[in-house]
């Protein structure tokens, strides 16, 4: 069976107890060879495993842990033959016909919308100079990813998607884990921030997944939203009863108000303040950006104050 992955190290403490979590949060993703798969990359693995942990190579423990990784990745190409759904629903990010080309579109007739979404993005957390490092979750093929360090921050990406990561492991030098928002395989206040750009929509429990990043993220959330009041909205419908366009069928869309709604449900007893800016206005527009709540994408940003 061909086979392929990368595998990236979180920093646990070192225990019986642990050994299932350890496992866990050395992630596979496709896109490069696979250390477990030979010999001399089993050697690699358990070198790289016991200096994260400053332990001996040949240890119990180590030997432990590369097995159960390499069950896994032998797994890896059975489990992703059949992935199509999510939360019950079929996903276009679980469909390599649109995941393979998911960059091109960026590179096209979404180029000019990117660099307004960045903008008002980076204008909202440049206020805050606590942010850092930063985990975005539902980072795709790291389009997003890629940008933060041009702003000043040290980003994690994470995905749901092995078909979207395995592109972005090819695009991204960072660190990239392939896991659910809902269970995000961190502890409390691991990054400065947590992010979400155009994927929150397709969450079925926002609540319970932004009291995630709350308890991830120690100052703050970005969403980077498409906007509810948008007349692309009803274009993006009339072409679903059509059969056409299937990015947005599972999709809830937002506005800055019904977000704000979300969070203050899921904030319940947190302090904070928030601060929400618009775009993707027509090019013959007077302004590109407003804090009015129309137009294709919405930047909101949740300072925590703690």
């Amino acid at each position: 069976m061909e086979r392929s992955c990368i595998v990236r190290f979180y920093h646990f403490p070192l225990s019986h107890k642990r050994i299932g979590v350890l496992c866990k949060t050395a992630e596979i993703i496709p896109g490069e060879p696979d250390l477990a798969n030979t010999s001399e990359g089993n050697a690699q693995l358990r070198f790289h495993f016991a200096q994260a942990y400053d332990i001996e190579p040949h240890s119990f423990w180590v030997r432990l842990f590369c097995w159960i990784l390499n069950k896994q990745t032998m797994s890896f190409n059975l489990v992703t033959q059949n992935l199509r759904s999510w939360q019950n629903r079929k996903e276009w990010f679980f469909n390599r016909e649109h995941t393979d080309t998911y960059e091109l579109w960026y590179e096209g007739r979404y180029k000019r919308a990117e660099i307004w979404q960045k903008k008002i993005i980076g204008d909202l957390l440049k206020k805050d100079d606590r942010i850092h490092t930063l985990l975005e979750f539902g980072c795709g093929t790291t389009r997003f990813t890629r940008w933060w360090k041009d702003i000043g921050i040290e980003a994690t990406g994470g995905d749901l998607s092995p078909f979207m990561l395995g592109q972005g492991v090819q695009l991204f030098k960072g660190d990239l884990v392939l896991a659910d928002s809902h269970h995000m395989p961190f502890k409390d206040n691991t990054f400065d921030a947590v992010a979400f750009i155009t994927t929150f929509e397709y969450y079925k429990d926002p609540v319970k997944v932004i009291r995630e990043a709350a308890r991830v993220g120690k100052h703050g959330i970005v969403f980077g939203m498409m906007n509810r009041n948008s007349p692309k909205v009803v274009r993006r419908r009339v072409q679903q009863l059509f059969g056409k366009n299937p990015f947005y069928v599972t999709a809830n869309f937002y506005t800055p108000n019904t977000l704000t709604t979300v969070i203050k449900e899921a904030l319940q007893g947190e302090e904070y303040t928030l601060e929400w800016n618009c775009t993707g206005l027509p090019e013959w527009f007077p302004v590109q950006q407003w804090k009015v709540p129309y137009g294709d994408f919405f930047g909101l940003y949740v300072k925590l104050k703690r």
